[in-house]
C-alpha cells in the first residue's frame, strides 16, 4: 500500500485552505505522502491542485467528504437569531448541497489520482470498486472498530485511523454525540486484531517517538495534521498561525459551535460562549457561521474563528517542511536504532 513511499508519513487533508498543492508536494517530495482536501473547495479550484501535484510527478492524495445533510429543525432558526443578535449581521440559511460529490468523484476518476481518501462516512462498494479499478488505491478514515468493519466490508484497502486526540472534525460516519474517548495507541491496537488492512494512525502525533509508537503499537503508517500547520507551506492564515504558537490559548476542546459536527480546535470565546445552544446540524451550521468567522479573520479576532488543532499543539514547529519533516525522520530513526 505505502511501499513507494520512503517515509510511512503522510500529511492530514487539512480543508479549509490548509493543505494546499504546495504543501502537499513538499510533503512527498521529502519522501512522505501529500494529501490535498477537496472538501469545500468548487471543483475547480481541487482540480487545479490535482494538475499541479500530478505536474510534480510525485506521488500524492485527495480527500473527499461523504455526502450528509442533517436535517434542518427549529435549532438552526434559534442559532441563527441568537448568532445574528450577537454580532449584529444579518445570516442565511443555506441549501442542502452535496459538496459536488459526483463532479469530485468524476475529477479524481479523471486524473487518476494516486490515493484518494474519504472522511464523514464509506462511499458504498461500487465507487470503491470504481476507483480501485482506475488504479486509485482506497481509504477510509474511521473512528471505532463498527466503522472499520463497514470500510474493510464495502472494499477499503486501508483505514485511517481517527483518535480522539485529533484536530478538526471527528471523522465519524454519523453525527453523533456518542464517541470515542480510547487513546489513539489504544485504539490501534483493538483495531490491529480485528481488522487486516493497512492501519495509518491519525491524532496528536506531534514528533518521531509518537511516530514510533503508532508504528509499534500495530500502525503501518502516520498521519499529521497539526504538526504541519505552521510550516511554510501550509495554507493557513496568519491569524490562525499565530494563534497556534502565541501561548494566548492553553488548551482544545471539541465543539460543534462552528459547523454542527464536533471538531477539535483552541478554545475560545465563541466555542465557550454558545456550546449549549448549538445544534447538531452539519454543514448547514458550517454554512451559517462562515460570514462571523470570515469577519473575525478581518479583523484579527481568533476569539471568533474556528482555528482547529489537536490537543499537543504547544508542540508545533515553524519553518519549511523539509525541517520539519527532517527532525521528525531525526527523531524516529533514534527510537528505533
Amino acid at each position: 500500500m505505502f511501499a513507494n513511499l520512503q517515509y510511512p508519513i503522510i500529511q492530514a487533508p487539512m480543508a479549509g485552505g490548509i493543505a494546499t498543492a504546495d504543501l502537499a508536494i513538499a510533503v512527498s517530495r521529502c519522501g512522505g505522502l501529500g494529501f490535498l482536501a477537496a472538501g469545500y473547495k468548487t471543483p475547480e479550484a481541487i482540480e487545479q491542485e490535482i494538475i499541479k501535484c500530478k505536474d510534480s510527478a510525485l506521488p500524492f492524495g485527495v480527500n473527499l467528504f461523504v455526502p450528509q445533510n442533517d436535517e434542518m429543525d427549529e435549532s438552526l432558526h434559534l442559532y441563527k437569531e441568537r448568532l445574528e443578535e450577537d454580532f449584529r449581521i444579518r445570516l442565511a440559511l443555506p441549501e442542502p448541497g452535496d459538496d459536488y460529490w459526483q463532479e469530485k468523484l468524476e475529477l479524481v476518476m479523471k486524473h487518476k489520482v494516486p490515493y484518494v481518501s474519504f472522511t464523514f462516512g464509506c462511499p458504498p462498494e461500487d465507487i470503491i470498486e470504481q476507483l480501485k479499478n482506475n488504479g486509485s488505491r482506497v481509504i477510509v478514515t474511521v473512528t471505532n472498530l463498527e466503522e472499520a468493519k463497514i470500510a474493510a466490508e464495502n472494499g477499503a484497502e486501508a483505514i485511517c485511523l481517527q483518535g480522539p486526540e485529533a484536530g478538526g472534525h471527528r471523522a465519524t460516519f454519523r453525527n453523533v454525540d456518542e464517541d470515542t474517548h480510547v487513546p489513539l495507541i489504544e485504539l490501534i491496537a483493538m483495531t490491529r486484531k480485528v481488522i487486516p488492512l493497512p492501519i495509518i494512525a491519525a491524532g496528536g502525533i506531534m514528533n518521531g517517538k509518537d511516530i514510533h509508537l503508532a508504528l509499534n503499537a500495530g500502525a503501518d503508517a502516520v498521519q499529521l495534521g497539526t504538526a504541519f500547520l505552521c510550516t511554510e507551506e501550509s495554507g493557513a492564515n496568519p491569524v490562525y498561525k499565530r494563534a497556534l504558537t502565541s501561548g494566548e490559548f492553553a488548551e482544545t476542546a471539541l465543539t460543534r459551535t462552528f459547523t454542527g459536527r464536533l471538531a477539535r480546535g483552541l478554545k475560545n470565546e465563541f466555542m465557550t460562549r454558545y456550546e449549549n445552544i448549538a445544534p447538531a446540524i452539519y454543514p448547514a451550521v458550517n454554512a451559517l457561521t462562515q460570514p462571523i468567522r470570515a469577519k473575525a479573520l478581518k479583523d484579527q479576532n481568533p476569539q471568533a474563528m474556528s482555528l482547529w488543532a489537536g490537543t499537543r499543539f504547544q508542540e508545533i514547529r515553524k519553518g519549511a517542511v523539509k525541517d520539519v519533516f527532517e527532525q521528525l525522520i531525526k527523531e524516529l530513526e533514534e527510537y528505533q536504532s
